[in-house]
């Protein structure tokens, strides 16, 4: 598949900047398949498109304050975001500009060097960098929560780019599906017969990253770890119907079912062509074009994707991390 074919016109003006306010108050386009016309909700109507033998699985990973803003000796300024620890004290992580930033270059926070910079791990910037102590506590004092570059408006509280069951800080980046959620939806979602069942995967730069290439098979997916407990993997096995609450969800699970391994690092690209084993509805935000996020959605609904977006940006949704939010089920043999 050509990545042009995941392409449309995104207007800047689409792109919400904040979140709505509760934050069950998102709208939902609910896709009825193919023959009749979407339905539109919202975020707090989720339950009543659920009922016994459903199972809601979610990804309970909280961002972590990675961002951190620093400066060389020399008083140049450096942005690094943590992405991930690796052995002996290293992290994997974006450096910008790092061009400018040789390796063993120390970077400064306040009075004093901080955080060592490494070699380069890919040409997509990422490097190896060495916080002088526990990266944890550096973040605590350094950090920041890392908002999407097509974010330009200061959140008022920063707590809406978390979700309400978030657990480990683990992740470079939310899984924004589930901002829309609160304990009293997901309370009713129970109540209307379905379980609710965590797993973790630590959105990282394979989530965000821009598909540059111009064939879908030619795009390099970088890993992200996993965990799901074992009772979420006897919850999926028993269900009647999986629903994903996000694509990092899709890919935990289709990975765990492609390896038989409940935990480890994932390099899978779910694009067209894709056969899902455990995932049969997905409640998901509207994604940017020519992403790996879109290429999935198109790997599970069809070319349908286009129709649902042109609907949606007919109607006002508003896309992107901060937006709205679509439900929708796996067309049969997908």
């Amino acid at each position: 598949m050509r990545t042009e074919e995941l392409d449309y016109e995104l207007p800047e003006a689409a792109i919400a900047q904040q979140p709505t306010e509760p934050r069950d108050s998102s709208r939902l386009l609910v896709d009825r398949g193919p023959v009749v016309p979407p339905d539109h909700r919202l975020a707090r109507d989720l339950p009543d498109l659920l009922g016994p033998g459903d199972v809601v699985v979610v990804n309970d990973s909280r961002v972590m304050p990675a961002r951190l803003r620093l400066r060389k000796a020399t008083g140049g300024r450096v942005e690094v975001l943590l992405l991930e620890s690796g052995a002996d004290g290293w992290w994997s992580a974006l450096v910008r500009p790092g061009r400018r930033v040789p390796p063993g270059t120390e970077l400064w926070f306040d009075r004093g060097p901080v955080l060592e910079v490494g070699e380069r791990i890919s040409d997509d910037g990422r490097r190896w960098v060495r916080p002088a102590g526990d990266a944890s506590a550096l973040m605590d004092v350094a950090g920041e929560v890392p908002l999407p570059p097509y974010i330009t408006e200061e959140l008022a509280d920063v707590e809406r780019y978390q979700t309400v069951y978030a657990d480990r800080s683990v992740s470079a980046a939310a899984p924004t599906a589930g901002l829309h959620l609160t304990e009293s939806v997901l309370d009713r979602c129970r109540a209307a017969g379905a379980a609710v069942c965590a797993l973790e995967l630590a959105v990282g730069t394979a989530t965000f990253t821009p598909v540059t290439a111009g064939d879908l098979d030619d795009h390099v997916m970088h890993t992200e770890s996993y965990r799901i407990p074992e009772a979420t993997l006897a919850a999926c096995g028993r269900a009647e119907r999986v629903v994903a609450v996000g694509t990092t969800v899709v890919r935990a699970l289709e990975s765990a079912a492609a390896t038989g391994s409940a935990s480890g690092s994932t390099n899978l690209f779910i694009k067209p062509g894709h056969r899902f084993a455990v995932v049969d509805a997905l409640l998901t935000n509207f994604h940017l074009p020519r992403s790996s996020l879109l290429a999935l959605l198109a790997a599970f609904v069809g070319p349908r994707w286009r129709d649902l977006y042109g609907t949606a940006l007919a109607e006002g949704y508003r896309f992107l991390s901060l937006g709205d939010a679509m439900f929708c089920t796996r067309n049969p043999g997908r």
